[in-house]
């Protein structure tokens, strides 16, 4: 595994997805990640990414979207940061309620559920005009 620091900054445009996806498997070849742990931080970021231009940005837009990915043993440090509106994504999800129908239960936050099931560890905070999340992920099969 090569440990050391990745990162590269997009704009927040849904046809920049494949261009992201392309980053984070150049990222997991230098690490030497299974493909497990690979699809795993892909799916992370595309729903991050994802919930950027749709509810940061409410459309495509050209505001930065920057990824930072730190290969350690047995881990990726992921700093995920944009410019949408202050949001914590993880500050009022809850379980979903397993009882009742799907269509019965709200849109959205199963994503940011995912994410935080994903993930070793999930952290949100505001720095400046930046929404940073940073997690960890084990790459570990």
């Amino acid at each position: 595994m090569t440990v050391g620091r990745h990162s590269r900054t997009f704009p927040a445009r849904r046809d920049a997805l494949p261009r992201v996806d392309a980053f984070l498997g150049e990222v997991c070849a230098a690490a030497g990640l299974g493909r497990e742990a690979c699809l795993r931080l892909t799916l992370l970021v595309e729903e991050l990414f994802t919930n950027t231009v749709v509810h940061g940005h409410g459309a495509d837009s050209e505001a930065p979207v920057r990824l930072e990915c730190e290969v350690a043993p047995g881990r990726i440090a992921l700093t995920y940061e944009d410019t949408g509106p202050a949001h914590d994504p993880f500050a009022q999800v809850g379980a979903p309620d397993a009882a009742a129908a799907v269509e019965d239960r709200p849109v959205g936050g199963l994503g940011v559920l995912l994410v935080r099931a994903m993930a070793q560890q999930v952290e949100y905070r505001r720095a400046g005009d930046r929404n940073r999340i940073s997690l960890v992920v084990g790459t570990a099969p």
